[in-house]
């Protein structure tokens, strides 16, 4: 499946998370010119590596 970004969901909590400074400059220069923000990029990355573990590695409900 190729990667999407993912709509706003109707509730969110604040986390700190630490990014490796070559990360974020890879981020940054990634969203540069396209209507996106920081955020909203890392949500959809972390949404789609979530949806697209194998089964044997996704956490049961």
């Amino acid at each position: 499946m190729p990667f999407r970004l993912v709509e706003s969901s109707s509730g969110s909590e604040n986390k700190t998370v630490r990014f490796p400074v070559d990360v974020i400059n890879q981020i940054e220069k990634a969203i540069t010119g396209k209507n996106i923000t920081f955020s909203k990029f890392v949500i959809s990355a972390c949404q789609y590596a979530l949806d697209n573990l194998e089964e044997t590695d996704k956490p049961t409900k």
